[in-house]
């Protein structure tokens, strides 16, 4: 069977919905966050869940083959980051609160949203500016800068100023919608979506047998922009070859990339040839839907960290597209992330020794 159940289907979605409502901004370390939920949801489908200093999240699975003398099983790992999008406190003026961007923040969506400040304990709030009738002559009101954003708690100033001090940081509120043709919107799709494919890849895993020992990592710290969790666990792993999950750009011009066409295998100088090739094999063989993306230059993901650790990494990147990246409103397929779940399992459950040898490029 090609395609996997409407239950497989439904269970990917709201493992999903699971994920994206735990909190998640980069650096956050206080209640529901995401590093919690990620380990619970690993715990049945792994042998042991670790966890690093700095906040990414290891799922070790042991493989079946024996160990030759002085040579450990070989490792294959998969990686997707945790951490979401966000803000931080950088002032707070008469009860409001000014504040920047945590990763990159899209300007032109953040008006109306609503937010939780984790201040001393979690406060709803909502972004807003200046009306637009109170605008002076001439000046638009279609273009706000973030600098003229503020967030309303809706508390007097002197209760704003106990509650909350600079450097808190800010989280999007905004419960996942299920809309039309099964998609799923919501916040922190990147990179949630990709942490439920490597969960997905574990749980079908079970159903299958595999030699090498599988290290599901949960990244920190990639949002803005140095890929620690990566480069830390890759060097501490030193996997033989290595799949990272992302999400890419869907359904814009000039992208041939489409929702519900399944994942997207990258393709260029930072994605191995022979890992490349021997996923669109697999897509071949259990006829599953996939999508090429040529990546002339580093597609700013945790590949790039983990493909220069120590002496390099066979590494290629597997992408869940997405609308609307980087914005509260990310939009996926689930089914799109059950099929890379699908298409990581049956690669890893392909590993034999020899393959060490095929991944020499000469």
């Amino acid at each position: 069977m090609a395609e996997k159940s409407n239950h497989t289907i439904h269970s990917s979605k709201e493992l999903i919905k699971r994920l994206s409502q735990a909190i998640g901004v980069t650096g956050y370390s206080g209640s529901n966050k995401v590093q919690d939920i990620v380990a619970a949801e690993l715990s049945p489908y792994v042998d042991r869940v670790e966890r690093d200093r700095i906040g990414s999240v290891i799922g070790i699975k042991e493989g079946l083959q024996s160990p030759s003398e002085g040579q450990p099983r070989r490792k294959v790992m998969i990686a997707a980051h945790l951490d979401e999008i966000g803000a931080v406190v950088t002032k707070i003026d008469r009860g409001f609160l000014r504040f920047n961007q945590v990763g990159g923040l899209d300007d032109r969506v953040l008006m109306g949203q609503e937010v939780i400040v984790h201040g001393r304990q979690s406060l709803p709030g909502l972004i807003g500016s200046v009306p637009p009738h109170l605008l002076p002559p001439g000046r638009s009101s279609s273009n706000v800068d973030r600098q003229e954003m503020h967030i309303d708690l809706g508390l007097p100033p002197a209760e704003v100023e106990k509650l909350v001090q600079i450097g808190d940081l800010i989280s999007f509120y905004r419960p996942p919608t299920e809309l039309l043709n099964g998609l799923l919107c919501g916040k922190a799709m990147d990179n949630r979506a990709s942490i439920a494919a490597m969960i997905n890849c574990l749980q079908e895993l079970n159903q299958l047998r595999h030699q090498w020992d599988v290290y599901a990592v949960a990244t920190a710290d990639e949002e803005w922009g140095n890929f620690v969790g990566a480069a830390t666990q890759a060097y501490a792993i030193h996997p033989d070859v290595a799949i990272v999950n992302d999400v890419t750009f869907a359904d814009v011009d000039e992208i041939e990339v489409k929702l519900d066409e399944g994942p997207v295998i990258g393709m260029g100088p930072g994605n191995h040839p022979v890992v490349r090739e021997r996923l669109l094999n697999i897509c071949q063989n259990l006829e599953l839907k996939h999508q090429s993306e040529m990546m002339p230059s580093s597609a700013g993901t945790d590949a790039y960290a983990i493909e220069i650790s120590r002496e390099g990494v066979p590494t290629i990147l597997i992408s869940i597209p997405s609308r609307y990246m980087h914005s509260p409103v990310e939009v996926i397929q689930p089914k799109d992330v059950a099929r890379a779940g699908r298409l990581m399992a049956h690669f890893i459950a392909g590993l034999e020794e020899s393959f060490i040898n095929e991944l020499v490029l000469e």
